[in-house]
């Protein structure tokens, strides 16, 4: 099972994660629960980074906020060296707040906002990624209506035509994507044209990114060959060296209970190879390597604690276990399929085993969490734990059914400490606006 590192069943039989136990952490904290693990996130963090610096000395890791942008748990991989790629105001001012200084941050995003681009401008972000023709025009504007000394430096986030291995709603870097200009139309080099006539940027480098969760490492071999073969034609004719190459992401690890994931050391191998390979065949100087890592780091160092309530038994067909979550708190499986694992976190695995659903508690036929697992005999009250619940589930949680958002904890070193309270009735109703009274309505 992909658990965190320091996860393991006590004498009595009971999960623990960083020397504290899953039943103590429910009873304090209440549930749903997200529990991240500190020690986790280093290892990964330092994994990362000492790979591809061995790998590649001019290369840096940042970190893809999308995953989770917790400010504790972005303090935690600043701390091991770990940049931040950010896609929203908000995410720009979580970074700063976990004190990711402005010029560690790259700023994606397919539909940026003047008023996120003017942020992103007087905070001093390090890089722009432009995706779109309507931003080069935007932040052109922001440009000279601002003070800030010229030129900008930005990316150009390419659109490489390459359709990865993996869900159709993860797939970022085909032909048919709202993401990058692409490649093979002449959109890109356009793109690069405006750039220039601007007068006020500088042309930093070019980004792709493919598509999440895969498991291919040779994939990221072609994805660089067509940054830098555009590259090369992009200096050709206007004279512009890259200086950074960003492959992006979407190393996969797996949601379930194999436990398997991309090889990271391999993953590096292709890419520096492409990179040293392509660059030497079309005399281009060696790029800084940036590379952005998000799920894979923060999904193995997160657990879900679940509280079991009712079931229902259909004979023959089947029996629904019902936890007092769901896709308020973790979407994924509803939204493309994702595919978790669990164990019962409060005693030992003994006795008869059961295939049961795990069904969340919202008003949705789909909203079923594990459609098939085989568990012990669940009774109401039983704690499940659900591994590798890091990525993607507090970050698209939501309030369906005006269902508070859960707490999340961090635990290092036999101690936890709440890093986001559980939301409140009143703080979900802080922003609605009645109408002024009139009166009875019957």
């Amino acid at each position: 099972m992909p658990w965190p590192d320091t996860a393991r069943r006590t004498g009595s039989g009971a999960l623990e994660f960083g020397g504290v136990g899953a039943v103590e952490m429910a009873e304090e904290f209440g549930t749903p629960l997200y529990v991240f693990d500190e020690a986790t996130l280093r290892n990964r963090a330092r994994s990362f980074r000492t790979i591809f610096e061995a790998a590649y000395p001019a290369s840096r890791v940042v970190y893809a906020a999308k995953a989770y942008l917790s400010p504790a748990i972005v303090s935690i991989l600043w701390d091991e060296g770990i940049g931040l790629d950010v896609v929203s105001a908000g995410e720009i001012e979580a970074g700063l707040m976990a004190g990711v200084p402005a010029s560690a941050m790259t700023f994606h995003g397919n539909n940026k906002a003047p008023s996120e681009l003017r942020l992103a401008l007087d905070r001093g972000v390090g890089l722009i990624a432009l995706d779109n023709d309507l931003e080069i025009e935007l932040l052109a504007d922001q440009v000279r209506a601002s003070q800030r000394a010229l030129p900008v430096p930005v990316l150009i986030r390419l659109n490489p035509g390459l359709a990865p291995d993996t869900h159709h709603k993860m797939r970022t870097g085909a032909l048919d994507s709202k993401f990058g200009f692409p490649i093979e139309t002449g959109a890109a080099g356009a793109a690069v044209e405006r750039l220039i006539a601007h007068g006020c940027f500088d042309l930093v480098g070019y980004h792709a990114h493919v598509g999440s969760q895969i498991f291919d490492p040779s994939l990221v071999r072609e994805t660089i060959a067509r940054l830098i073969r555009f590259a090369a034609e992009i200096d050709a004719r206007h004279g512009i060296v890259p200086r950074t190459i960003v492959p992006g992401g979407g190393f996969g690890v797996a949601d379930d209970g194999s436990a398997a994931q991309v090889s990271v050391t391999e993953w590096a191998k292709e890419a520096v190879d492409a990179l040293r390979t392509e660059s030497a065949r079309f005399g281009l100087p060696l790029p800084e390597l940036v590379v952005e890592p998000g799920r894979a780091i923060v999904g193995p160092a997160g657990v879900a604690l679940y509280r079991v309530g009712a079931r229902k038994s259909i004979p023959n067909v089947r029996t629904y276990v019902s936890i007092d979550g769901g896709m308020a708190d973790n979407i994924r499986p509803s939204l493309y399929g994702a595919e978790y694992s669990a164990e019962l976190a409060n005693r030992a695995n003994e006795g008869r085993e059961e295939r049961v659903a795990v069904a969340g508690k919202y008003c949705e036929s789909g909203d079923i969490l594990i459609p098939e697992i085989s568990l012990p005999t669940l009774e109401p009250g039983d704690l499940l734990a659900v591994p590798m619940a890091g990525a993607y589930c507090l970050a698209m949680a939501s309030n369906y059914n005006l269902a508070p958002r859960p707490a999340a904890v961090m635990v290092a070193d036999g101690r936890v400490r709440l890093i986001r309270r559980r939301e409140t009735i009143g703080d979900m109703l802080a922003t609605e606006i009645l109408p002024e009274p009139k009166g009875a309505r019957w």
